[in-house]
Order: structure tokens, then sequence, then C-alpha cells
């Protein structure tokens, strides 16, 4: 039965982990009830956090059904997930997905429906009890759905509903970026498309055309995108200085009076700077009893890189001495923009007013008109958040791409010239990243080339070298840049005459030359690049068959067992006569 769970949690990985039901007991207090599939390993310090994550941390009283999600760091045996990183799949899906919607095996993403009605039957006079879907994915709005549609089915039919569409949820084709899928769930269909890191930023697609269904499917215009305008709106004018603020990674607090609100807010503040990966952690929904309340509170240093968004009023004194704080408040009135106060005490304004409290001159001048030119977008009423969230995201998305758009075009030309890459040497590596002549370069390449914002932009990408984001993408692009440089070196390998070059080489000569191709192709470097084509491949193994059916057959045979996909190219070359002129060491 053990095998088979183990098998189960290996399939499911690509979509979701496992899902928690999560109870009040009235000795223990919140307390996990059940979890499917049952062996699936969550530490102690993830099953304390899911606990007290599953239920709101306020007093705002939360009855009927609330919605909510939560990020958490893996610590247990789950962390890295079930599914081998390096399949097939995985790569293809790291090479295709934008970074910051990647499957994250190093979080659990919680989404939690949490159900609180009158009980006269219960001793507390209440039933309380969360539904809790765990995943590596942040498709936010794609699982908030799916929380949405099963909560409702246990409470309704028991734990055989959990196990029902756990299974159901298996038999889902993998999410590749870039395709469009059809998804059942629970006598419906959802039609969702994944995004790739081809996509345009800021794009509206429409939905595909499909062939007749028994069921009318459910399209998700987008699995990760929330509603920007009504999430943003009372913070509008300050749209331009929160983005600064997520894109240098400083910490900021989110304090709302409920977790829907709370968690949303906070998932948009990191949707603001994409295609970016944000580099830091973050958590949509934080409470006093996470296992990191001591790290996010000591004030014996300064606060970390991270985004909190809470809901106890206790954390007005705990986070007083963080830079940043945002305070919304869900009874505020949306036609009246919220104020940026530059107080020296953020964590005082708890007990004033709602708004956007630091002390931060930002680099940009904000574009006002941009901002007016929201609240006059052409809308029908039907679809006015639509239209204001398309505006939102474009505007966001073109100063991201005005600021990323240097930086790209500068690490380009840190890639050695393809004439320099030869079959019979090590290939050169990218050239070191040189703040001092980048920032040169904008005077001729700068972001005042693709957009009218006015500023010190030269300060911010000063302000941008020291943060994760930074080291994030840095990492990211000298990833990508030796992924190809391998391939151009393995295409040149394709196009060599090998049997000229082994003339004259010795056996030692020629076989280091195989381990070193060897490494390239199935070595564990190899793992974390992007999957070679299947004609590169295939015009690989030819070369490898040619090169090791010169060598003698006990070479042959030790070479062979270096690993499952070179035996398979060595059983296929046919031993020949050495190649002219190649000798073999003596003793």
């Amino acid at each position: 039965m053990a095998s088979s769970s183990s098998s189960s949690i290996s399939r499911s990985s690509n979509w979701i982990s496992a899902i928690c039901v999560v109870t009040f007991d009235l000795e223990l207090g919140q307390a996990l009830e059940t979890i499917y599939p049952k062996d699936f390993p969550l530490s102690d310090a993830e099953r304390m956090n899911t606990c007290y994550l599953a239920f709101p941390d306020s007093n705002s009283g939360c009855m009927g059904d609330t919605l909510l999600h939560f990020r958490v760091r893996c610590s247990g045996a789950g962390a890295g997930g079930a599914d081998d990183t390096g399949s097939l799949a995985a790569r293809h899906e790291a090479v295709l997905s934008p970074p910051a919607l990647m499957c994250d095996n190093s979080a659990y993403f919680g989404f939690c429906f949490f159900r609180q009605v009158r009980d006269p039957q219960n001793k507390r006079g209440y039933f309380q009890k969360s539904v809790i879907i765990l995943t590596h994915y942040p498709f936010i709005a794609l699982f908030y759905l799916v929380a949405e549609m099963v909560a409702p089915e246990f409470f309704d039919n028991g734990e055989a509903a959990l196990e029902a569409v756990y299974h159901q949820i298996q038999q889902w084709p993998f999410p590749m970026p870039g395709q469009y899928l059809h998804l059942p769930l629970i006598g419906q269909v959802l039609q969702v498309r994944i995004p790739s890191v081809k996509d345009k930023p800021a794009t509206v697609r429409a939905p595909v055309t499909i062939p007749p269904m028994s069921v009318r499917p459910v399209i998700l215009p987008s699995v990760y995108e929330l509603e920007f305008y009504r999430v943003l709106q009372p913070l509008l004018p300050h749209l331009y200085l929160l983005w600064e603020l997520v894109l240098l990674n400083e910490p900021l607090a989110v304090m709302a009076p409920n977790p829907t609100l709370c968690s949303k807010f906070v998932q948009v503040l990191i949707n603001m700077i994409l295609p970016l990966h944000y580099g830091s952690d973050y958590r949509p929904y934080f409470t006093i009893h996470d296992t990191e309340f001591k790290d996010y509170t000591t004030r014996t240093q300064a606060p970390p890189n991270v985004i909190l968004g809470v809901t106890n009023p206790f954390f007005t004194k705990a986070l007083q001495h963080w830079p940043h704080v945002v305070r919304i408040d869900d009874a505020a009135d949306p036609s009246k923009p919220l104020k940026k106060s530059a107080t020296s005490s953020p964590g005082h304004v708890m007990d004033v007013k709602p708004g956007l409290y630091t002390r931060y001159k930002p680099f940009i001048t904000p574009d006002r008109s941009s901002l007016r030119a929201v609240g006059r977008t052409p809308t029908t009423a039907r679809r006015s958040g639509d239209a204001r969230d398309t505006h939102i995201r474009r505007m966001l998305s073109e100063v991201t791409q005005s600021f990323m758009i240097p930086l790209e075009r500068y690490i380009a030309t840190l890639l050695p010239l393809q004439r320099t890459i030869t079959p019979w040497r090590q290939p050169p590596g990218l050239k070191a990243f040189n703040q001092t002549d980048f920032l040169k370069s904008l005077e001729i390449s700068g972001p005042h080339l693709t957009t009218g914002l006015k500023g010190n932009w030269t300060g911010l990408y000063k302000r941008f070298f020291s943060t994760p984001n930074f080291q994030y993408w840095l990492r990211l692009r000298q990833l990508e840049a030796t992924n190809k440089i391998r391939v151009l070196y393995l295409e040149a390998i394709c196009k060599a005459d090998v049997l000229f070059w082994m003339r004259g080489k010795t056996e030692v000569e020629v076989v280091d030359f195989v381990l070193r191709l060897h490494d390239l192709l199935y070595g564990q470097e190899s793992e974390v690049m992007s999957p070679l084509s299947p004609r590169l491949e295939q015009a690989l193994s030819g070369q490898v068959r040619l090169i090791t059916s010169a060598l003698q057959p006990d070479m042959r045979a030790l070479l062979s067992t270096l690993s499952s996909p070179m035996q398979a190219v060595m059983q296929d070359a046919p031993p020949t006569s050495q190649a002219p002129g190649t000798t073999h060491a003596t003793e």
C-alpha cells in the first residue's frame, strides 16, 4: 500500500502536493485532521505552519466562507518535490516557463477555504474547519478556483471526496508552458493556458477554439493573475513607488483587516515586477504563531528583505521598526486614494489612518497623467475591472521592461564570439558583469529610449545591483549563456571531421575528448541545462559512435560503463579498425 501511495505522490507532483483538512480541537487548538495522501511527508514545522495559517488570525470574525492563500518554506522530506527535476518534462518546463511562474520546490503555496458557521452542538458554538491545497506552483487564480470547488465537495461528502479529487488531478497532463489544457474536476472542465517565456508581457489572449465537449468548460483568462485594479485602487497614486520598493526587495509590511485582502494584496505586489522574478522571501499571509516569527520581528538587526502580509493587531507594535508599511482597510472608500506619510515611526500609523507609510525617496518621478488615465479607461459595466486591470498591468510591464532591456542588451555583449568556439578546445565562458561598464552604456541605451518616465535611473540601477532580484536575474542569465555556449560548442563538434582530427592523436587524447563530450551530454551538469534538440542529439551520438569505434575493445567496454545513455549509444557502434594515424598508449 505504501508503494502505491508513493507512486501517487510522484505522479501528482506536477500539480499539487497534498490536500489537508485542519480543524479546531478544544485541547490542541488548530490541528491537522487529515491529509491526503496519508503518508505525505510534512515536517513538524510545515505541519504547524499549515495549521496556524489555515485559520484567520484577526478580530474580523470571518463568518461564513473565507478564501486565502499562504506561502511557507519547505523544510521536510517533501522539499524539492517528488518529481525528478532532471526529467525531460521538468527540464523543458524550466526552459519555457517564465522564472516568476516556475514550480518553486523551495516553498509550498497553500490555498485555503475556511468555513465558520454557528453550530449549537459544538462546545465552542461554531463549526470551524479549513481545506487546504498544497502545491509548488504559484498559479494563484487557478488554485483559488480549485480550492473553491474542492472544499464544498469535502464538506458534503467527507474524506472520500478528497481521495477522488486527488486522483482526478493525478490524471491532468503535465503543465507544459505555452499549452492550452482541459482539466476535469468534479464534473466540470477547467480550460487554462500555462504561461510561456515567449509570451508578450501584459497581453490578453483570446480563448482557444475548442471542439464540442459534453461539458462546457470554465475558461480561466489567467492561471496566476489577480484583480489589480480592485486590490490596488486605494493606493494607485503610489503605484510607481510601490513598484520601486518591490523591485529593490525593500522590507514591506502589509497590514489588512482580513486574510483574503491581505494575501491578495501581497501577491499583487509580487506580480508588479513581472516578468522579473521576485528573489526574496514573501509571505502573503503571516501569523504570530509562524516558526519564523522571531526572525522577522527582532529588533537586534535590520528587517529582512521580505514582504509580509498580516492581520493581527499585535503586529502594529511588532513591526513598528519596519521602514515601509502599507495599511489597507476594506471599509475605506475606494474613490478616496490613501495618502503617503513620511512619519518616522511607521508602526504608529495603525492607530491613525490607512495609507502608505515610508520615508523612502523614489528615484523615478511618477507619471501622473497615466495614473489618472486608469480611472478614465473606457469600460462597460460588465468588463470595467478587466479593462482597468489590463491598463495597470501594461503600465507596470512597460516600466519593468524599460528597466530590464538595457541589462539584457549588456549581458548579450558578454557572450563570446561564435568564431572563437572550436570543437577541440574548451569553449570560452561568459565575461564578468561589470557594473561600471553597464552604467556607462546607459547614455546611449538607457530606459529613456523606451519610457517617458523621468528620474535618476543610474541611482536606481546602483541600488538594484545589491538586491536579491538582481542576483537571481544574473544567475539565470549566466546559466542561459552557459547553455547557449554549450549548444554552439556541440554544434561545432557535429560539423567537425573527427576522423581527420584523430590522426596522430594518442588513445589518451581521444578518450579525454570522449569523456569531455560525455559530461556535456550525460553528466550532472547536463541535468540543469535545457534539453538538446533531437537533431543535435542524434548527430552527436553519431560522432561518439564514430570516435569510440576506433578504440580498442577493452577501452570501449570501459567507456560504456560511464552511464546508461553512453552504453546505449556505443551498443550501436560496430567495431572497426582504428582511425589512420591513431596511436595507443603503451605501458
